[in-house]
């Protein structure tokens, strides 16, 4: 479910550390870094807030997240995607390369609320990518020079950001548009998933489909925050470069 909000953050608190002297806390800082720190962290907090309710709540179909998963994938005729547990906690993710949807051992073998609402959302990314919706397209062709980058922002951070403030720019850039391009894309699986599991009954009216939303609305506020953290990293290295 997460994005790469953690890495961003992560990223942020780093970027005062392996700031030169000089352009440490100020208004600057407290606008670019520390109110996208606040809102990440808070957003992190909503969803596994939502995530731990709503897991506790056992749905009246009684079919596991995994089950879910499988029900909407027939349905929508779709029979080369695989299904499969995986250890990290909120770790789901669909990976459209080898065609396997990842869930976390808690989704994927509960039968509650929680589960159901992650595993539509990320059986959405699977039926997008039958479907050749086009942001998940361009979010999969960023992919290899998003990860590049991200592996080597830490590095430049700390190996001494005054030097390579360019080159820091360039890398908060790219990961910039890859939040961006994430946003239509994360947002259309959730819109996706909550017509599904009331189309097809999996979901009842009422309180599971409030649990539904609350889950998947808690999840779309930490691309939200990610989208911001990054911003606010790229115009913070940006004013230090004005500045020199």
């Amino acid at each position: 479910m997460y994005p790469l909000l953690g890495f961003v953050l992560g990223s942020s608190c780093l970027l005062y550390i392996g700031s030169p002297s000089g352009f440490g806390l100020g208004s600057n800082w407290l606008l670019y870094i520390g109110v996208p720190l606040i809102i990440g962290i808070w957003a992190q907090i909503r969803v596994t807030s939502a995530f731990s309710r709503w897991s506790k709540v056992r749905a009246s179909g009684n079919i596991t997240g995994a089950e879910c998963a499988r029900e909407i994938l027939q349905a929508a005729q779709i029979h080369d995607v695989d299904v499969v547990e995986t250890n990290d906690f909120l770790g789901d993710h669909y990976d459209p390369t080898k065609k396997q949807l990842h869930l976390s051992t808690n989704v994927y073998n509960t039968p509650s609320v929680a589960s159901l609402g992650i595993a539509a959302h990320e059986t959405g990314h699977a039926i997008q990518h039958a479907k050749a919706y086009a942001p998940l397209k361009a979010r999969m062709a960023i992919v290899p020079v998003t990860m590049i980058a991200s592996q080597m922002l830490p590095f430049i951070i700390i190996g001494g950001l005054f030097f390579r403030i360019t080159l820091g720019i360039w890398c908060y850039l790219i990961l910039l548009v890859f939040q961006l391009i994430t946003l239509p894309v994360e947002f259309d699986a959730s819109r996706r998933a909550k017509i599904i599991l009331r189309e097809m009954g999996i979901i009842q009216p009422g309180e599971e489909t409030a649990g539904v939303n609350s889950v998947l609305n808690a999840a779309a506020l930490t691309y939200i925050a990610a989208f911001i953290a990054a911003l606010g990293n790229l115009l913070w290295l940006m004013s230090i470069r004005d500045r020199r």
